[in-house]
């Protein structure tokens, strides 16, 4: 890839509305599909009611069991750090930037992810 098409593809991540807060699942994750330059992704994401830092986005798509599974994961905390336990063989993989534990070559894409007011928005 070109630094023009790096570039360009940087300029084209736009906020998107994603869900609204109802339909959340609070400390579990939810799937869904969001438009990014390269086209449609799966997305799960994560909503911790009461921490610093409440949602997180992070890819659904499970690279050791090849499946779209992530949001179907254990969330916990490891180390201080949330995390969630792939449903599949169990890797733990940092909800803050992907990162799997058990294997430090392998980390999970994340988005930025917020509220504003009830809906839940997404740079994709």
């Amino acid at each position: 890839m070109t630094i023009a098409n790096a570039a360009a593809k940087t300029m084209t991540q736009t906020w998107q509305t994603l869900c609204t807060r109802a339909d959340l699942v609070p400390y579990s994750g939810v799937a869904a599909w969001v438009e990014t330059p390269e086209g449609p992704a799966q997305v799960a994401i994560f909503y911790l009611p009461g921490h610093a830092q409440e949602l997180y986005a992070i890819d659904h798509h499970d690279p050791f069991s090849n499946a779209n599974v992530i949001a179907r994961g254990i969330v916990g905390d490891l180390k201080g750090q949330p995390v969630v336990a792939s449903p599949i063989y169990k890797q733990h993989f940092r909800l803050e930037d992907g990162q799997c534990l058990e294997d430090e070559s392998v980390a999970l894409r994340t988005w930025k992810v917020s509220f504003k007011g009830d809906e839940v928005w997404i740079e994709a």
